[in-house]
């Protein structure tokens, strides 16, 4: 069964919160044209779960509390979990050099697993879905993971990497002898009371959402295909409705016990040279952690094809929140979700990065220049008035406001206004700035400076 409290929400729960929550959610999910969505707000002893609109715009199906959403990168954190599970029982060492378990990982042979599972080993993120698709995990990891490839020092950094989970995956089924889903399902999945549900041709084992994306001309969502490749599985194949979100969370907080008190320890433990930039403030070795006031948080966001899903936990309190949207809009839908909690529950749930710059803008005229991550390239260089521009494997580019700490904010190209978009690297022996972390990931530079 899904995760749920020892009593009835609709008995124990505040009428008044539950009813002004529920006007907010259908609203906003008006407001920002989001077909359906989902949150769950349980503050230790009590638990509110509310929804909203339809699961397919097409065909008019409700959404549920029971129906499944393709939550992305919302993914890592049960494998992470189904990793250190095995660490628990002594089936290995989160300090093991990955390629001590997986030989076509050779290339990096100092990487972790621990610096795997927190993306600070250095790898690439991989080729994107469709590549990924015409080939096997064994050639795909060897092929990022080449010697040459790394983009940092094990440990030195942070840089998010599809290709670390991915491997994380393969290493599940090297040690347990199962497929992934096999795995997850069995060890994770079903003790915390979720029904497995991940994105293959099978008929449904539960009620799932489709995920949509807005047509500007029209105004109107229109379904969109999932298309991430069976091998990346491990990194963003799963379903799952704010319930079992809310369930991994309290695991997080080491209320539900389908996780160990030392498992759930180590998922939101700071790792050394974790600096994720514009995605959260810190990380651990399977979830991303973020600072609210002098508490905090761990959890995860994860965007699939059309779909926003989010996931925060507070160990100290025991209050978890969680959020599904099966429209890309979600995400603006679950910022203004987050300050109506602050309002109406009392609880400030840190769902976003603020921008990096104090107001107070420098030039950077040594970041100029291309950087690369796997296949991906970087291109920076001056905009019309002089200050750095970025673009992205040639797409528009966007201008940069750059700060004396090399942090920088993008600039939205709809509104103009600043969001948190990552930092430069300066080389401690020559100074000069060899890599520039976007969103998350970091790039080497590939030219002179």
């Amino acid at each position: 069964m899904p995760y749920r409290t020892s009593a009835p929400v609709r008995e124990r729960a505040p009428y008044l919160l539950r009813r002004e929550l529920q006007h907010r959610l259908d609203t906003l999910a008006h407001t920002h044209r989001v077909p359906g969505a989902q949150l769950v707000l349980d503050t230790g002893s009590e638990v509110l779960a509310l929804h909203t609109g339809v699961a397919d715009a097409a065909t008019g199906t409700p959404f549920t509390g029971e129906t499944a959403v393709p939550v992305g990168s919302l993914t890592k954190p049960y494998t992470a979990a189904l990793v250190l599970l095995l660490a628990d029982d002594g089936d290995l060492d989160p300090d093991d050099p990955i390629a001590d378990h997986l030989p076509e990982l050779r290339g990096m042979p100092e990487v972790t697993i621990r610096q795997l599972l927190s993306h600070t080993g250095g790898l690439p993120t991989g080729p994107d879905s469709d590549a990924a698709a015409r080939t096997t995990p064994a050639r795909y990891l060897s092929a990022v993971c080449a010697a040459g490839e790394e983009l940092f020092p094990p440990g030195a950094d942070f840089s998010y990497s599809n290709a670390g989970y991915v491997a994380a995956g393969r290493l599940v089924e090297a040690v347990t002898g199962m497929p992934w889903h096999e795995a997850v399902r069995t060890l994770l999945l079903e003790p915390l009371g979720t029904v497995p549900q991940f994105l293959d041709p099978a008929a449904p084992a539960r009620p799932v959402a489709v995920g949509h994306a807005l047509n500007a001309a029209t105004g109107l969502a229109r379904p969109v295909r999932q298309n991430l490749a069976p091998l990346e599985a491990p990194a963003g194949a799963l379903l799952a409705s704010a319930l079992d979100l809310a369930a991994l969370g309290s695991a997080l907080t080491g209320r539900h016990k389908a996780l160990p008190a030392a498992v759930a320890e180590e998922l939101r433990r700071p790792q050394p040279g974790a600096r994720p930039g514009a995605l959260a403030d810190g990380w651990g070795p399977g979830a991303a952690l973020y600072r609210q006031d002098d508490r905090l948080w761990c959890g995860h966001d994860g965007n699939a094809m059309g779909t926003s899903c989010h996931l925060r936990a507070e160990p100290d309190s025991g209050v978890v929140v969680a959020f599904t949207g099966n429209s890309g809009t979600a995400t603006a839908l679950w910022h203004e979700l987050a300050a109506e909690l602050a309002e109406l529950a009392d609880v400030r749930v840190p769902a976003a990065i603020a921008p990096f710059g104090s107001g107070e803008h420098v030039d950077l005229p040594g970041c100029t220049g291309t950087y690369v991550n796997g296949g991906i390239r970087y291109r920076i260089e001056p905009g019309r008035d002089g200050s750095p521009t970025l673009s992205v494997d040639g797409d528009l580019p966007i201008p940069l406001r750059c700060s004396a700490d090399l942090s920088y904010d993008l600039v939205a190209p709809d509104t103009g206004r600043p969001e948190p978009g990552g930092r430069f690297h300066r080389d401690p022996a020559t100074g000069v700035i060899d890599r520039v972390q976007v969103s998350g990931r970091t790039a080497r530079r590939a030219d002179p400076a």
